[in-house]
């Protein structure tokens, strides 16, 4: 479930727009948002993690 409070999911390793980080397909769905037909628990069904960047 999205945190309301900073807008990440589960599989996110950081709230959207910090720096040092992007946005990447959700590894444990492939990027489809669901999982056996229901929302993926890791990105909340959108099929999109935040994750810190390589490099810096």
């Amino acid at each position: 479930m999205t945190n309301i409070a900073d807008g990440t999911s589960p599989g996110d390793e950081a709230a959207p727009g910090t720096p040092g980080t992007g946005e990447n397909l959700c590894r444990n769905c492939n990027g489809s948002g669901e999982l056996e037909g229901k929302p993926c628990p890791v990105c909340d069904g959108s099929g999109k993690v935040i994750e810190g960047l390589a490099g810096g």
